[in-house]
């Protein structure tokens, strides 16, 4: 496991004059801890863990990694109800149910609203994703940047993920070997706040519940947060970062952000050894690297708040045994996730980046924005959450 700095807190002078604060407009600067560890390509099911090549988790455990800060583009604007499209599947009552309360709590303009017929199953076929992505294609219009898919499955298609699928095409190579390398996104650590006007593609997420109940109390979180957080005077917020003793999950570790506050925003953040975090309060953004989660239901978050572990299929989410899937972070009450739906190896790309994340959402981008600009390779991973939370969002 990676040694993580000791960095004292950022002093909130040094902070604003710095690069963080000033979001400097670029490309991600590349650190050598992620060239370093590219080509650990282990896979991450709890059966060839153990006998996964750890030549870059290896070096990273046994050598101090100086945890720095990132920069990332300036970003004006966001994705917001009046340019999200929301798909429901009159099959699923789930879906119906939930996408009409959605509709109301969102405010989301009719037109903007398509209903369809999709087999309520966790995969479909090439030929039935097809169908679906043709109705989409031809019902929303240019002013439609992002989707909200209302279904907790379909989550894929054959090995891909849906909302890899839908955005960036059905790769059916990619089930030959599931550790290639995939389709980097051109939305990827985007200055976009349009990315179907300025790339092409539409981002969507799965508004996925474990009942429709969970999937009310997700909606009301994500709109709840709206314009909440980084207000001055308010109690700070925690973002923590777990540096587990799971080796081939915990290769993430070195693209950390450093510990410490971010004054202007009154985020703190946390590096830490841990296995299974219990009993914290104020909970933005927690990142792992684990098979299995536990203690889940004694983390308090704040509304909007953001989770993932990196594991091989968090992403299944209506696996019941095995590996925990991204829906119990949603169901332990946070607003959005993230999980891959095949074998991806722990290839850095096919997870989110945490600087990213973390940079992204402090601009005031969607939930939907910040998880997909934090993934250079989604195909095989499936965002999950309410779309619109925006709790850094200005008014």
């Amino acid at each position: 496991m990676a040694k993580t700095s000791r960095a004292s807190p950022v002093r909130p002078k040094a902070f604003l004059a710095g690069r963080v604060q000033r979001f400097v407009a670029g490309a991600l600067i590349f650190s050598a801890a992620w060239c370093a560890t590219v080509h650990a390509q282990g896979p991450t099911d709890p059966a060839s863990a153990a006998t996964a090549p750890a030549s870059a988790a290896s070096a990273a455990q046994n050598a101090r990694v100086v945890l720095r800060w990132q920069r990332v583009p300036r970003v004006f604007g966001r994705i917001e109800a009046e340019s999200l499209g929301v798909v429901i599947n009159t099959l699923d009552p789930y879906s119906v149910e939930v996408g009409e309360y959605y509709i109301h709590r969102r405010q989301i303009p009719a037109r903007h609203v398509l209903r369809v017929e999709v087999p309520v199953q966790a995969r479909l076929s090439a030929a039935e994703f097809e169908l679906l992505k043709r109705r989409i294609d031809d019902h929303f219009g240019p002013e439609v940047q992002g989707l909200a898919l209302v279904w907790s499955q379909p989550y894929a298609v054959a090995c891909n993920a849906i909302t890899g699928a839908l955005a960036l095409g059905f790769d059916a190579e990619l089930c030959n070997q599931t550790c290639a390398k995939t389709k980097i996104s051109p939305y990827f650590n985007s200055p976009s706040s349009a990315p179907f006007k300025d790339h092409g593609l539409r981002p969507s997420m799965l508004l996925a519940g474990a009942t429709v109940a969970q999937a009310r109390q997700l909606i009301d979180r994500g709109v709840a947060a709206d314009h909440t957080l980084g207000l001055r005077g308010a109690l700070p917020v925690h973002a923590y970062y777990m540096a587990t003793s799971d080796r081939a999950r915990s290769v993430r570790v070195p693209l950390f952000p450093p510990p410490g506050l971010v004054a202007s925003k009154g985020v703190v953040v946390h590096v830490e050894r841990n296995d299974a975090p219990h009993d914290l309060n104020g909970l933005l953004l927690m990142q792992t690297g684990a098979a299995q989660l536990s203690g889940l239901d004694s983390l308090h978050w704040v509304p909007g708040a953001l989770a993932d572990h990196l594991t091989s299929f968090g992403g299944l989410l209506d696996r019941t045994d095995g590996q925990t899937t991204a829906l119990a972070w949603l169901t332990s009450g946070a607003t959005a996730s993230y999980g891959t739906v095949s074998e991806p190896c722990n290839h850095l790309q096919k997870f989110p980046h945490p600087q990213l994340l973390l940079l992204h959402y402090l601009q005031g981008s969607s939930a939907l924005e910040a998880y997909w600009k934090s993934v250079a390779w989604p195909q095989q991973g499936v965002f999950v959450g309410e779309p619109l939370a925006a709790p850094f969002a200005s008014r």
